[in-house]
């Protein structure tokens, strides 16, 4: 199947030509999918703290004050978000004699209310100096023109950017990239002992140099500003984590120089950026879901309320491990943890009163010794993302999972049901604890589950393939975890999945 190259390219990749192969089996044979037993909603399966309970959960953290790190995947370039501008772009006319010439509504809007973007005021800094000037380029209709000096390496070239560097928020006289906003926020949530602020951005190579400019230029200042002292990390997606395409015959596909095509694993790669981290807890959010200072508090109470769930939750989790262990405790304690897992960790083990004791004990111990995540749950309101359910697993066991639409048969109609009964949905708001109860870091490649990949269809060089992703970094990559469902409330969601998503209240 490979020839000498294409072992020498596997192998420099970090793989193995088993790996490849098992790759190849799961486009033949395809990824089962999953079974949801029912969503999970509000007292099955999702807590809903009360104001009391919320405050309380805050001064815990506070109180415990851990060792917190922020981990924000920022990989890849923000051209999703100018879909709509380079579609007009490629088929607009040079020149409009009316804005209401133009058809699509939201390449109006962005004209209409260009002024207040936070990067109005650079674009029309670039466009000066190509002695033009961007008011008179739209009161002449030259549209394109305007698209030119901000989509493309003409000016701003924020088509081919990374969402992190491109300028989100006004505050005051400041103008603010997404990166420095989750800056200003870990300072207020994820500040360790030491007033240090450690943050990880998973970022594509090509944009390195672009992070370390704003790193230079803003980051002294801030700490300043803010008595802390950041520890910003960056890390790329791993080669090891790429998978190999093929045709629609399930062949492999070969670039025009013979080699093998390989391409990103997808989000779920980052796992193993996720393993490399040491820290008691592990806050993950998206680059894009940021507010400006003004509206933080909200989304740092949350964030700190989530904390110390999981706090609470691993408090818990570690006594009774130690009592397991010690092969010391009553039936009467031994039922108190049986009821702790299936009623609050929310894992129902098969035919678990049929095991025997000693097995019993082991199973026990194996379901609390696990990493734990607490995901924010928000009530669905039509924004896409997975969402929290009931799911019955190989191995017959039922627990909590986020699952994605594309994980599920289209085809069974009970199935489908009961997606559509789903109330919530994950915002990509966790926290995480990845150390064991003897403060060792687990390896969270042990907790993944491989048969939750993703098959698609793209092209290369204008023909058709098939491209494979590994099990999403919430899904699959972290299915084997202790999972704990928490509402928060929809105001700290707020995504830019498209430029005028920063036209909203929430972004002005």
């Amino acid at each position: 199947m490979f020839t000498e190259n294409d072992v020498r390219q596997i192998q420099e990749k970090g793989l193995t030509t088993k790996e490849v192969e098992n790759q190849i089996l799961n486009f033949t044979d395809g990824f089962p999918w999953l079974d949801i037993s029912k969503p999970a909603i509000v007292n099955d399966g999702i807590i809903r703290l009360t104001e009391n309970e919320t405050d309380a959960y805050i001064k815990l953290f506070e109180d415990i004050n851990p060792d917190s790190l922020k981990f924000v995947p920022a990989s890849g370039a923000a051209s999703r978000m100018f879909k709509f501008l380079f579609e007009f772009y490629e088929k607009a006319q040079d020149k409009y004699d009316s804005i209401n010439q133009i058809k699509d509504t939201d390449v109006k809007k962005f004209f209409i209310d260009i002024k207040k973007f936070a990067f109005y005021n650079e674009l029309r800094f670039t466009i000066k100096k190509n002695n033009l000037d961007i008011e008179d380029l739209i009161k002449q209709g030259r549209y394109k023109e305007v698209l030119r000096f901000f989509l493309f390496d003409d000016g701003l070239n924020y088509g081919q950017k990374p969402k992190g560097i491109l300028l989100f928020h006004k505050n005051n006289n400041d103008v603010i990239t997404a990166f420095e906003e989750h800056l200003i926020e870990g300072i207020h949530y994820a500040k360790s002992p030491g007033n240090k602020v450690k943050i990880h951005f998973t970022i594509s190579p090509e944009h390195i140099d672009l992070f370390n400019t704003l790193v230079s230029e803003k980051v002294e200042k801030l700490e300043a500003q803010c008595g802390v002292k950041f520890e910003i990390s960056f890390s790329q997606q791993k080669p090891s984590t790429d998978m190999v395409a093929v045709d629609l015959e399930n062949e492999l596909f070969r670039n025009e120089d013979g080699s093998l095509l390989f391409r990103p694993g997808g989000h779920g790669a980052l796992i193993e950026n996720l393993n490399d981290l040491d820290s008691d807890i592990i806050f993950i959010k998206n680059i894009d879901n940021v507010v400006p200072v003004r509206l933080i508090d909200i989304t740092v109470k949350y964030k700190k309320a989530l904390a110390g769930v999981l706090l609470s939750f691993q408090e818990r989790i570690f006594e009774y491990i130690h009592i397991l262990e010690s092969n010391d405790f009553s039936d009467e304690t031994k039922k108190e943890i049986e009821e702790f897992i299936k009623e609050e960790l929310c894992v129902h083990v098969v035919h678990y009163e049929k095991i025997e004791s000693r097995a019993s004990t082991k199973c026990l111990l194996e379901i609390l010794n696990r990493p734990v995540r607490v995901c924010g749950m928000v009530k669905n309101e039509g924004e896409p993302g997975g969402g929290p359910f009931w799911v019955k697993l190989h191995n017959g066991n039922i627990d909590l999972q986020i699952v994605e639409s594309s994980q599920i048969n289209a085809d069974d109609k009970r199935q489908m049901e009961i997606l559509k009964a789903s109330t919530h949905f994950n915002p990509v708001d966790l926290v995480c604890a990845t150390k064991n109860y003897l403060g060792e870091k687990f390896d969270l490649l042990k907790f993944r589950d491989p048969n939750t990949g993703f098959i698609s269809k793209k092209s290369k060089d204008g023909k058709d393939i098939k491209a494979q992703e590994l099990p999403g970094l919430w899904n699959g990559a972290m299915a084997k975890w202790n999972t704990i469902f928490v509402e928060v409330p929809i105001v700290t969601f707020n995504p830019v999945k498209t430029i005028n998503d920063l036209l909203r209240p929430e972004h002005q």
